[in-house]
C-alpha cells in the first residue's frame, strides 16, 4: 500500500500526529501542504491519502480547503483526515467530504485528537504543563495505534465524536453559519517593545505574511495570514501579539506561549519547501 499523508501544522501538533502515523503505516510519504499550495494542480499516485491538520475556529484551516480542492485524487482508493483540536466541536470533516463529493471521492474515515491548546489570545490562558502533555500523549498514541489499524484494513470509519471537551451549544446549528461568521473574525499581528529582530516570525510564517523590512517585523496586508499562529507561540521574547478589532479581546501579552515539545522552529520552517 502506497500511503501519501499531507499536513499543515503551525505549532507542531498536527506535524507530530503525522510523523507518529507515518511511523506506523509502511512505504508512507509525509508532505507538508504549504509547500505544494503555489501549484494549480496537485496530482497525487498513492492508493491511500491522508490529511492531518488544527482546527481553527471549528473548521479546517482555509489553506487545507483550497489544498484538497486542487487536488487530482483519481488514484486514491482511501482517504482519510486527522484533525487535531485543543478540544473543541468543529465541522472539518463536512466541509473536506463536500469537496470530496465533487471530485466523485468520499472522506473513508475521520479522526479527531486532542492536543496541547496553542491559542493565548484569551483571558487566563496557560500552556499545557507537562505532566497534561504526558497524559494527552499516552492517549494520542493510543488512538494512532487504532486509527493505524483502520487504515491498513481501509475499513470505512466516521467516528463518532464523543471526546470534544469543549461543547459549543447549539451546534449542528451554529455549524452551518460558521463560514460567514468567520468574515467576522479580525485580528493583527504586531511585535512590541521586547522585539530583538531576530526574523524569527518571519521565519516560521507559513502564508509569507511576515516580512523583515528595515530590520522589523511587518505582517503585509496584501498577504492572506493563515492564522498558525507560529509567530505569535516561537517568538523567543513573545514579543509577537494579537490585537481584535472586532469580535475579542486578546490577552497575549500577560499569557504565555506553546509549541509543541517535539517541533522546533526549523520543522515549521520547513514546511514551505519540498
Amino acid at each position: 500500500m502506497n500511503t501519501e499523508i499531507y499536513y499543515f501544522s503551525g505549532t507542531g501538533n498536527s506535524l507530530h500526529a503525522a510523523r507518529e502515523l507515518r511511523k506506523r503505516i509502511p512505504e508512507t510519504e509525509q508532505i507538508p501542504i504549504v509547500s505544494l499550495l503555489d501549484r494549480n494542480i496537485i496530482k497525487t499516485n498513492a492508493d491511500t491519502v491522508g490529511f492531518i491538520f488544527p482546527i481553527q475556529l471549528a473548521m479546517a484551516p482555509a489553506p487545507v480547503i483550497e489544498f484538497v480542492k486542487k487536488m487530482d485524487l483519481k488514484s486514491a482508493e482511501y482517504i482519510f483526515a486527522v484533525a487535531t483540536r485543543a478540544g473543541s466541536q468543529h465541522r472539518a470533516f463536512i466541509d473536506l467530504e463536500n469537496i470530496l463529493k465533487k471530485k466523485g471521492k468520499t472522506l473513508d474515515s475521520f479522526f479527531s485528537l486532542n492536543m496541547p491548546s496553542n491559542d493565548p489570545k484569551f483571558e487566563g490562558w496557560k500552556p499545557a504543563t507537562q505532566e497534561e502533555i504526558r497524559k494527552l500523549e499516552s492517549d494520542i498514541q493510543n488512538k494512532l495505534d487504532s486509527i493505524q489499524e483502520i487504515i491498513l484494513k481501509k475499513e470505512k470509519i466516521h467516528e463518532e465524536d464523543t471526546e470534544f471537551i469543549t461543547p459549543m451549544p447549539a451546534f449542528p446549528i451554529l455549524s452551518i453559519f460558521l463560514p460567514f461568521l468567520s468574515r467576522f473574525y479580525n485580528v493583527e499581528f504586531y511585535a512590541d517593545s521586547k522585539c530583538i529582530r531576530c526574523g524569527t516570525c518571519e521565519k516560521v510564517c507559513l502564508s509569507g505574511k511576515v516580512k523583515m523590512i528595515d530590520e522589523k517585523p511587518v505582517w503585509q496586508k496584501d498577504v492572506q495570514c493563515f492564522f498558525c499562529h507560529a509567530c505569535l507561540n516561537y517568538c523567543p521574547q513573545h514579543a509577537v501579539q494579537i490585537k481584535s478589532t472586532r469580535l475579542l479581546k486578546s490577552f497575549t501579552e500577560e499569557n504565555e506561549r506553546y509549541s509543541h515539545p517535539y517541533a522546533t522552529i526549523d520543522d515549521i520552517a520547513g514546511e514551505k519547501e519540498l
